[in-house]
């Protein structure tokens, strides 16, 4: 892969980094309007599809085949239940831990989840072993969590957790 491949990369990952806390906020107050964060839910992924869908067709991808959807493991559904699950809890706690906390405690997860999944090659993963600068690494993340959370105003913050 060349450098500047690397770089688009680099950049399109910063984008899906940068949108969740938009969604997040956004979502928040949709929840707070429509009378609970589970009707935002369910409002954000009907809008996930309407703008997913005309794309699909623009782009005249070919449908699925029915012998893996009939054949696939049922481990391999279970990221629509994931995305409810990020959603509604996005929903429900960035009001209360602010979006650079939500996304702070947010991103902790993904990264131990995430070194969990490449240590041991989950889900078609290739293996990546746990070594001491990636676990280092995880620290100071969460280390940084710290100090995003509760390094303004400690009393403060505790308070509103």
């Amino acid at each position: 892969m060349t450098p500047l491949h690397w770089l688009g990369l680099i950049v399109l990952a910063v984008i899906a980094g940068a949108v969740v806390p938009f969604q997040s906020a956004i979502n928040a107050n949709l929840g707070r309007g429509l009378g609970h964060p589970l009707w935002a839910t369910l409002a954000s992924l009907l809008v996930s599809i309407g703008v997913l869908l005309p794309v699909i067709l623009a782009l005249r991808l070919p449908l699925p085949s029915l012998a893996f959807i009939t054949q696939a493991p049922l481990w391999m559904w279970a990221g629509g239940a994931f995305g409810v699950c990020f959603i509604s809890l996005a929903l429900m706690l960035l009001p209360k831990l602010g979006a650079s906390g939500f996304v702070a405690l947010a991103l902790a997860g993904q990264m131990l989840a995430s070194l969990m999944l490449d240590h041991f090659g989950l889900f078609g993963l290739a293996e990546r072993q746990l070594t001491t600068p990636r676990v280092v690494g995880a620290l100071l993340l969460m280390g940084g969590v710290a100090l995003i959370q509760f390094g303004g105003a400690p009393a403060k913050a505790l308070a509103s957790a």
